[in-house]
């Protein structure tokens, strides 16, 4: 199988973390493939995605899957061991519900990014205000449900809020998150040490888009 891969999207952190849970990474091959929401498509990941987005996994046969939650859900058929989308349907919806919240708030911050790197004055106030709404609101949230993060067998869910955090500690470094989330910083260091959250570390190899410096837009200071 081939997966389209950036070391910098969330979203290819998800599948990574699902492939070295499930013991599966020596089934890929990941192919850097470079993206810029503002850009032009990759023209080398149009003919397996249409849409130009990763991951895109291109499976033995041609097939191509696209959309995190598709290609984490396709892996998590492929072994025999736990399973990151239980099948209890209480637990399965209670790992969806999370998957959604989580990937719904990593695409709010990669709205927010693009928003705030426009130059001065062309910034939309109304857009980044609701942004930052919606982003406190999402933290306060998840940190009320720190408790069941830990106490629930790791999952898609925690997955994704893993890749929504290491998003915002990546392009969000200023805001100090922890200081109003304290019972979710808590979560989130312990999970740091499960080798998979380790290995995926989101990193800037510099084979994409120059990344333009956070003094071009208003500081997202949650403390």
């Amino acid at each position: 199988m081939k997966l389209h891969w950036s070391p910098r999207s969330p979203f290819v952190r998800k599948v990574m973390i699902v492939l070295h849970e499930t013991g599966l990474l020596d089934r890929v091959e990941c192919v850097r493939t470079v993206v810029a929401m503002a850009g032009p498509p990759n023209p080398d990941l149009l003919p397996d995605n249409p849409i130009g987005k990763i991951p895109t996994l291109v499976l033995d046969d041609g097939t191509a899957l696209p959309d995190s939650r598709v290609v984490c859900e396709y892996l998590d058929g492929l072994h025999d061991g736990h399973r990151l989308f239980p099948a209890e349907t209480e637990a399965r919806f209670r790992q969806l519900r999370w998957q959604a919240l989580a990937d719904g708030l990593t695409d709010v911050l990669l709205l927010w990014r693009n928003e705030r790197i426009r130059p001065e004055g062309t910034q939309y106030k109304k857009l980044t205000d609701a942004f930052d709404t919606k982003v406190r609101h999402a933290f306060a949230m998840f940190d009320k449900e720190a408790g069941a993060l830990s106490s629930e067998p790791f999952g898609i869910g925690q997955v994704s809020l893993v890749c929504t955090l290491g998003q915002m500690d990546f392009r969000f470094a200023e805001s100090r998150w922890r200081e109003g989330n304290p019972n979710l910083a808590r979560w989130y260091e312990e999970v740091q040490t499960r080798p998979s959250v380790d290995a995926t570390a989101i990193r800037d190899d510099g084979k994409g888009p120059p990344d333009v410096p956070w003094a071009a837009g208003p500081a997202l200071v949650f403390a």
